[in-house]
């Protein structure tokens, strides 16, 4: 039995970014998988990714990808950033043998749990834009008002947090204003973050809105077809500690600040890439 448990190797979960948006996706999985070992990689290198190309993005993630899972194989891919996931999926797909999860924005729970019939979306601007989330948006909100609001600005605050840097919740509180400044927003009962940074800011944004709001994203349900994926793989004994690890595909001093937020996910070790 104890043998076993030295060399059994639990699953291992790669969760992609751009930057450090994903981790709010990691943190959902590790709380419903806390035995499974978890590679988070963010392509810091080449962050944002809003405001690149559609081709440009698409080579980007497949050469980061391939590189990811040369150094560290995993059982299951996971795409925590919403423009990525838009882009690239079909591509990805086609290349890889192995299951990948997206993000999508959570529109349809939304459009299920709003009594008023006035949802808000909460994005970046280039998600806010793509015909994918407005094909989502006909698809599952036919009976509902979707109020959008694109912010890039919430993106790089997150990452200050992460970083441990100060940052300015009157910048915040001008974004918020903006969204309830919408006609009918008034009405509106639930806001979906559609971005894996935006949960990270959850606890300031829920401070300066409306305590009506219910504030959803899409991490549970990433973390829930995680678990499914993985379902006939091998659990772990009860004494067995997984290995978490942080890849950057850049060395910078803004990485390394990450150091104190990274070992929050208990993750206590830093490798990188230089792609």
């Amino acid at each position: 039995m104890n043998d076993s448990a030295q060399t059994f190797q639990a699953p291992r979960v790669l969760v992609f970014d751009s930057g450090v948006g994903g981790l709010s996706v990691a943190r959902e999985i590790q709380q419903r998988l806390p035995q499974v070992s978890l590679v988070y990689a963010s392509d810091n290198a080449f962050f944002p990714y809003g405001t690149k190309g559609e081709a440009e993005l698409i080579a980007r993630v497949d050469q980061v990808i391939t590189a990811l899972l040369a150094r560290s194989p995993a059982d299951i891919l996971v795409i925590a950033c919403n423009t990525a996931s838009t882009l690239t999926l079909p591509h990805l797909r086609s290349k890889l043998n192995l299951p990948i999860v997206g993000v999508v924005p959570a529109i349809k729970p939304a459009t299920l749990m709003s009594k008023s019939g006035v949802i808000g979306l909460l994005a970046t601007p280039a998600t806010v834009a793509r015909p994918y989330t407005h094909e989502l948006i006909r698809e599952y909100a036919t009976n509902c008002q979707v109020i959008s609001l694109g912010s890039s600005a919430l993106v790089q605050i997150a990452e200050q947090k992460l970083r441990g840097e100060a940052i300015d919740i009157t910048v915040i509180g001008t974004i918020t204003q903006a969204l309830m400044n919408t006609e009918n927003a008034e009405k509106m009962d639930v806001l979906v973050l559609a971005c894996t940074h935006f949960p990270l800011l959850k606890e300031e944004l829920a401070q300066l809105l409306p305590a009506r709001l219910t504030l959803i994203d899409s991490g549970a349900a990433i973390a829930r077809r995680v678990e499914f994926l993985l379902a006939d793989c091998a659990e772990a004994s009860a004494d067995y500690v997984p290995e978490h690890l942080a890849v950057f595909t850049k060395a910078t001093a803004e990485a390394a600040q990450l150091a104190p937020a990274l070992t929050r996910f208990n993750i206590y070790q830093q490798a990188y890439l230089n792609i």
